[in-house]
C-alpha cells in the first residue's frame, strides 16, 4: 500500500464516524453495539496509525500464569512487573516506553488514547496488583522502534465473568503486533484463542509472535505442531502469512520464581531470536500493511451498517404508513353516525334560495295546496310507527350522544394502536398505497435479518392482506410520552370539539353553493319546466328533494352511495350513511339522478369532517409519533448521504 494522505484520511474517517453514530441514533438501531465497536476500532486501530514516525505498539498477552510478566521483564531487561505462580496478579496494563521516545508526548498521547485514561508513571511494581488506569515505565532496553505492553490475563474469573478482560481488550485492540504466550494446558483452550483471534482479526488483520512455555522434554516438532493448532485457531487457513515467529520457553523453576529471566528459542529454521525480530520491525512498513487491512475491513463494515440502516429506514417508513392507515380507519369509524343530513338539508336550502322568482312564487302557492295532504300523511306515518312499535325520530341530543360514543371508541382504538408494541392493520391490494406497503413488508421479511423487524403478512382472501409489525425503535420515546400522558385530558380535549365537527364549515358552505350552481348550469329546458310544475305542486324534483330521501323509504332495501375519498391516507372510498330508498315508489331514473346529486354532497361534507377529525387525532394522539418518524427519516437520509461522501473520501485518501 502506498502512503495514504494522512490528513485527508483522518478527516474523512472522523466524518464517517460522526455520521454513523448520528444515523444509528436517529433510527434507534439495535446495531448500536456494532457501531460502538466500529468506532472503538477506528479510534484504536486506524487514527493512531496515521501519525508520522509513530512507533509499533507490541502487546504481550495470554492466560493466567502463562508467563506474560516474566516475558515483559525479560524483554525490558529489568524486573518491572510482578511475576509469580499465582494467576491474575497484575490487574493493570504496564507500558514500556523507550527512553528515546519519552519526550515525544504528542505521539505517546495519541497512542495511549485508546487505553482510556492516559497512563501515569509507575512508582512501584506493587501498584500493578490493584485495578486502575494503565501505568508506564521508561526503559532504555526496549527498542526505539516500538512500545512494549504487559497486559492483564484474559481468563481469570469464573462463570463467564472475566476480571481483567476489558482492560486487556483495550490494550490489545490498540496494538500493532501481539506476542501470545501459552502453555500446554491452554494451547487448545478455544475460549482464550477465540478472544485473541477477535483482537487480531476483528477489523483488519494484525501479525503476532507465538511463545510456547513448555516442558523441556517436548521436541521441537511437538512444539511446532501445538503452535500450528494455536495459529489455525487464531487466523484459520491464512495463519502462515501472519505468524511472524514461533518460540519455545522451557519450564524453569528459577524463572517461575522470578530469579532468572526467560530464555526463548526459535523452533522454526528461518525465525530470528525474539528480541532481534522485534528490533527489526519496520514501523512504517508495518503500520501501512496493518492500515491497509484495517481500512478495508472498516469501510466494508461501515457499508454493512449503512445497509442495515437502509433496511431500518424502510421499516420505519412502513410503520409510519401503517399507523397512518390505522388512524384513517379510526377516523372513518369516528364518523359512523354523524348527521350527514345537515349537509344535505343545507344543500336543499341553497337550492331553494337560488330558485328563479317564478319558481319561488309557484312553490308558495303549492305550500297552501299541500297543507291538508301533509297533515294527513303525517298522521298516517305516526300511527304506523306506533302500531309497529318503531321508535320516534332521534333528536339532536341523541345524535350528539352517538357522536361522542363514536369519537371515544375511535380514540381508544387509535390510542391502543399507537402505544402497542405491535401494530396490525388490514390492507387491500387494489389500493396503490397498500400495494407499496405490501412490497416494503415483503422486502423486509425476505431480507437477511427479517426477525429484527418482526414483520408478517397474511393473506385473508379476496385481495385482502393483514400486515403486522413491531413498533419501530426510532419512535419509542414518543410512544412512551403518549403512554405517560393523561388519557382523560386527551379524551376531554377531543370531545370539546364535537360542535366543530358537527357544524358546517365555511369551506363546506362554499362548496355546496358551488355544487348547486354547477347543477343549475347543467339544467336543460325540460328540467326547468319540470321543476316549475313540481314547485307549483310542492313536490320537489329528484334534483332537489334531498330531505325526502332522508325521511322516507326502507333503508334495508336501499343502495348506499359510494363516496370516493382522495385526501385520506390509505382509504379510497367510504359508504356514506345516506341511502336511496328502493321501496319509495321512485322511478329508477329519479333514483339514479338523486344518487348523482347526493354523492358530491356527501363527499364535500365527509372530506371536511374527515380532515377535522384527522387533525384532532394527530394533535392529541398520533401526531408526535408521525412527526418523530418523519424527522428520523429526514435525518437518516442526510446522514446516509454524508456517509457515502465520507466513504469515497476515505477510499481516495487511502489510495494516495
Amino acid at each position: 500500500m502506498r502512503s495514504p494522505d494522512a490528513n485527508a484520511l483522518y478527516s474523512a474517517l472522523r466524518d464517517l464516524k460522526n455520521h454513523l453514530i448520528a444515523l444509528t441514533k436517529a433510527l434507534g438501531m439495535d446495531s448500536r453495539d456494532a457501531v460502538d465497536r466500529w468506532v472503538a476500532a477506528v479510534d484504536a486501530k486506524l487514527l493512531p496509525r496515521l501519525l508520522p514516525d509513530s512507533p509499533v505498539l507490541v502487546a504481550i498477552c495470554g492466560g493466567g500464569s502463562a508467563g506474560k510478566s516474566t516475558l515483559f521483564n525479560t524483554l525490558a531487561g529489568a524486573r518491572l512487573s510482578p511475576a509469580g505462580g499465582k494467576a491474575g496478579i497484575n490487574r493493570r496494563t504496564l507500558v514500556g516506553v523507550p527512553e528515546s521516545r519519552a519526550a515525544d508526548s504528542e505521539i505517546l498521547s495519541e497512542l495511549f488514547r485508546p487505553l482510556g485514561p492516559e497512563p501515569r508513571l509507575l512508582q512501584a511494581p506493587v501498584e500493578l496488583v490493584e485495578p486502575g488506569p494503565p501505568l508506564y515505565v521508561i526503559n532504555d532496553t526496549v527498542p526505539s522502534n516500538l512500545v512494549l505492553m504487559d497486559t492483564p490475563d484474559v481468563d481469570t474469573g469464573a462463570g463467564g465473568e472475566y476480571t481483567n478482560r476489558d482492560a486487556a481488550r483495550k490494550a490489545l485492540e490498540a496494538s500493532d503486533v501481539l506476542i501470545y504466550i501459552f502453555t500446554n494446558s491452554t494451547y487448545h483452550n478455544r475460549d482464550n484463542t477465540d478472544f485473541i483471534a477477535r483482537m487480531l482479526t476483528g477489523i483488519g488483520r494484525r501479525p503476532c509472535f507465538l511463545v510456547y512455555r513448555v516442558d523441556p522434554t517436548f521436541s521441537d516438532d511437538e512444539v511446532i505442531d501445538h503452535a500450528d493448532t494455536v495459529a489455525r485457531n487464531l487466523y484459520g487457513g491464512d495463519a502462515g502469512r501472519h505468524v511472524l515467529g514461533v518460540y519455545r520457553a522451557d519450564e524453569d523453576n528459577a524463572v517461575a520464581a522470578g530469579e532468572r529471566f526467560m530464555e526463548m528459542r526459535p523452533v522454526r529454521r528461518p525465525d530470528a531470536p525474539l528480541a532481534d525480530a522485534l528490533a527489526a520491525i519496520d514501523p512504517r512498513e508495518t503500520r501501512l500493511a496493518i492500515l491497509d487491512s484495517i481500512l478495508a475491513d472498516a469501510l466494508a463494515e461501515a457499508g454493512r451498517i449503512v445497509e442495515r440502516a437502509g433496511q431500518s429506514k424502510i421499516a420505519l417508513q412502513l410503520y409510519s404508513d401503517a399507523l397512518q392507515t390505522g388512524q384513517s380507519h379510526c377516523v372513518q369509524d369516528a364518523l359512523s353516525h354523524f348527521p350527514l343530513d345537515r349537509a344535505v338539508k343545507r344543500f336543499a336550502e341553497i337550492w331553494l334560495e337560488t330558485d328563479p322568482w317564478p319558481v319561488k312564487a309557484m312553490r308558495k302557492t303549492g305550500s297552501v295546496l299541500e297543507i291538508p295532504f301533509n297533515t294527513l300523511t303525517t298522521a298516517v306515518r305516526w300511527t304506523r310507527k306506533r302500531l309497529a312499535g318503531k321508535p320516534e325520530k332521534k333528536t339532536s341530543t341523541d345524535a350528539m350522544v352517538r357522536v361522542e360514543a363514536d369519537l371515544l371508541g375511535a380514540l381508544n382504538r387509535l390510542y391502543a394502536m399507537a402505544t402497542a408494541e405491535e401494530i396490525a392493520i388490514p390492507l387491500v391490494e387494489s389500493d396503490p398505497a397498500a400495494r407499496r406497503m405490501i412490497r416494503a413488508a415483503r422486502q423486509l421479511a425476505g431480507g437477511t435479518d427479517p426477525l429484527s423487524f418482526r414483520i408478517a403478512l397474511k393473506s385473508e382472501g379476496g385481495g385482502a392482506v393483514s400486515l403486522s409489525m413491531a413498533a419501530h425503535p426510532a419512535v419509542r420515546s414518543r410512544r412512551q410520552d403518549l403512554r405517560d400522558g393523561d388519557w382523560s385530558f386527551i379524551a376531554s380535549s377531543i370531545l370539546s370539539h364535537r360542535e366543530q365537527i358537527l357544524s358546517l364549515s365555511a369551506d363546506v358552505e362554499s362548496e355546496l353553493k358551488a355544487l348547486a350552481a354547477r347543477y343549475r348550469s347543467r339544467m336543460n329546458l325540460w328540467d326547468e319546466m319540470r321543476q316549475a310544475v313540481s314547485a307549483f305542486l310542492n313536490i320537489l324534483p329528484a334534483t332537489a328533494a334531498v330531505t325526502y330521501v332522508l325521511s322516507t323509504g326502507d333503508p334495508a332495501g336501499a343502495a348506499g352511495i359510494k363516496v370516493k375519498l382522495s385526501g385520506l391516507f390509505g382509504l379510497q372510498d367510504l359508504y356514506a350513511l345516506v341511502a336511496i330508498p328502493a321501496t319509495s315508489g321512485m322511478k329508477r331514473a329519479d333514483q339514479k339522478q338523486l344518487e348523482t346529486l347526493l354523492a358530491p354532497i356527501a363527499r364535500t361534507w365527509l372530506d371536511s369532517k374527515l380532515e377535522v377529525v384527522r387533525e384532532l387525532f394527530e394533535r392529541e394522539i398520533s401526531g408526535g409519533i408521525i412527526r418523530a418518524a418523519d424527522e428520523a427519516l429526514r435525518a437518516a437520509d442526510e446522514r446516509i448521504e454524508g456517509i457515502k461522501q465520507a466513504l469515497n473520501q476515505c477510499r481516495q485518501a487511502g489510495r494516495s
